[in-house]
């Protein structure tokens, strides 16, 4: 299986290369691909923090990539939830992560916006 890094998925979100762009959407449109949640949090790191995309762009780009039946993530209803929470929440994307693993495991924070946002996945 081929892993995938960040400025692989950017260049395919952003066509901001023309040559780049096009090996990458060869490969993430017809090759089993597995992105790990690592490069999901940069990718929406950059996306945000260097792009300045909105929250919800993101949110609904990344989750329909990820929904396409090549790509492999580990996980991937609480990836999805988690950028679902993003798109809401005033949260960084490593919170959301966390919280979304808050309906499964126990979350330990002493972050307070974060510790909201699991007390509500809680119930």
């Amino acid at each position: 299986m081929i892993r995938l890094d960040t400025n692989y998925i950017l260049r395919y979100l952003l066509n901001d290369n023309e040559k780049t762009a096009t090996l990458a959407e060869e490969v993430i449109l017809h090759k089993e691909v597995h992105i790990a949640n690592e490069v999901w949090v940069e990718v929406v790191y950059v996306l945000e923090g260097v792009y300045d995309l909105e929250k919800e762009k993101i949110s609904t780009v990344l989750r329909a990539l990820i929904q396409a039946d090549n790509i492999h993530v580990i996980d991937k209803y609480n990836l999805v939830k988690a950028l679902e929470i993003f798109a809401q929440k005033k949260l960084d994307f490593v919170d959301c992560l966390l919280c979304a693993y808050a309906g499964v495991d126990e979350v330990y924070t002493f972050d307070k916006k974060l510790q909201k946002c699991v007390d509500t996945q809680k119930s």
